[in-house]
C-alpha cells in the first residue's frame, strides 16, 4: 500500500479506521510522514482519551526528577495532609504512587462511579474517597480512569503549581507543543459533547470545577504533539526526563490478560511485544502514541470517539511503518 492508497483507504473507510483524524511519524528525529483526514489540519487537536494517562506518567517523571516527588514508593496520603479518610478505612494508608502508576491500587468500587465523581466539586477528593477497601492491597491490576485523577492532585500538591501550568512549562512548550488551557466547563451535557463531538478541538485539557485537569482522559493533542512525546520516549527522555524514569516507566511491571491484548504494563504505558522495545500510550478511539526505541520511530495517531476501538498498534505496524 502506497501513501496515496493509505489516504484513500482511511478517507473512504466505513470500518475501524473511519474515525482517524491525523497521522504523524518521526524517524531519527525528523518528520517522515504526516497526513490528515475528514477536514482536519496538522495543527488541530483531538481528545485523545486515555493517552492522557501516558502523558500523566511523563509529568510524574518530571516531578520526580525535580525532587517534588521522592520516589514511586512514596505514600499517596503524604501528598494530602488535610485529607481525612473515612472511618474504619485502613488500606488507603499503604497505597503508594507506584500502585497508582501500575494500576494495582485497591478500590472500593466494582464499576467506576462516573456520576458520583464527575458531578462533584473536587474530582481528586472524590477519587481519594474511593481508594482503599477491606480487601487490602492485593496487587491485582484494576484499570481505572477515575481513580488516576489522584495523580493530578499529587502533582499539584507536590509542586505547588496547577497541573496545566506544570505540563505547559516542563513538557509541552520545551517540546514545541502549543501551550494548553483548561476547558473550563464540566457540566454533564458538556462532558458528553466533549466526548462525542467530532469537530477539531482547541489546545485544551478537560478539568474539574477546581481547574484541576483530568488525569485519565480529556487532553486534546494533535498527532504531531503525540509523535513528539513518543520521540522523546524513544530517545530516553530527550533531556527533559531522566533516562532512569523512562526506563522504569516502560519496564514490564504487570502482565495483562486477553482484555488488554496480553500486553505488559509499565507506568500507564503498554509494552505490546515481549521481545521488542516498543512502548505505547493507548486510548479509546484508537488514539495511540507509538514509540519504537529499537528503530528510532515515533508515531502519533488520533481519532474521534468510536466505540470498541482501543488498540491501534497493529494498524501502525502493518499500514504505517512499512511506508517509512
Amino acid at each position: 500500500m502506497t501513501r496515496e492508497q493509505l489516504h484513500t483507504y482511511i478517507s473512504e473507510s466505513r470500518g475501524n479506521e473511519s474515525n482517524i483524524c491525523q497521522i504523524y511519524a518521526i524517524k531519527d528525529g525528523k518528520c517522515v510522514f504526516k497526513d490528515c483526514f475528514h477536514g482536519y489540519r496538522t495543527e488541530d487537536a483531538v481528545n485523545v482519551n486515555s493517552v492522557t494517562k501516558g502523558v500523566m506518567a511523563l509529568l510524574a517523571g518530571i516531578a520526580a526528577d525535580k525532587g517534588f516527588i521522592s520516589g514511586t514508593e512514596q505514600k499517596v496520603l503524604e501528598f494530602f495532609p488535610d485529607y481525612t479518610p473515612k472511618r474504619g478505612e485502613k488500606t488507603i494508608y499503604d497505597v503508594t504512587l507506584r500502585h497508582l502508576l501500575t494500576m494495582t491500587a485497591p478500590w472500593k468500587f466494582r464499576s467506576e462511579p462516573w456520576k458520583k465523581v464527575c458531578t462533584s466539586d473536587d474530582w481528586t477528593k472524590a477519587a481519594l474517597d474511593l481508594l482503599g477497601g477491606r480487601s487490602g492491597i492485593t496487587g491485582e491490576f484494576r484499570y481505572t480512569t477515575l481513580g488516576i485523577q489522584i495523580l493530578t492532585g499529587i502533582i499539584e500538591k507536590a509542586s505547588g503549581m496547577k497541573c496545566i501550568g506544570f505540563a505547559n512549562g516542563y513538557l509541552f512548550e520545551p517540546l514545541g507543543i502549543p501551550a494548553h488551557t483548561i476547558h473550563g466547563d464540566s457540566s454533564k451535557e458538556d462532558q458528553f459533547d466533549f466526548l462525542m463531538n467530532k469537530a477539531p478541538r482547541k489546545n485544551e485539557w478537560y478539568s474539574d470545577p477546581q481547574g484541576a485537569v483530568t488525569a485519565g482522559w480529556g487532553l486534546c493533542l494533535s498527532a504531531r504533539d503525540m509523535a513528539l512525546m513518543g520521540d522523546m520516549v524513544v530517545n530516553g527522555g530527550g533531556g527533559l526526563i531522566s533516562g532512569g524514569w523512562i526506563s522504569d516507566m516502560t519496564s514490564p511491571h504487570v502482565s495483562l490478560d486477553e482484555r488488554f491484548g496480553n500486553m505488559e504494563y509499565g507506568y500507564l504505558w503498554y509494552r505490546p511485544h515481549k521481545d521488542r522495545n516498543v512502548f505505547a500510550a493507548i486510548g479509546d478511539g484508537g488514539n495511540v502514541i507509538y514509540a519504537d526505541a529499537d528503530n528510532g520511530i515515533a508515531v502519533g495517531v488520533n481519532g474521534t470517539f468510536k466505540p470498541r476501538i482501543f488498540d491501534r498498534v497493529e494498524f501502525i505496524e502493518q499500514r504505517i511503518i512499512p511506508l517509512l
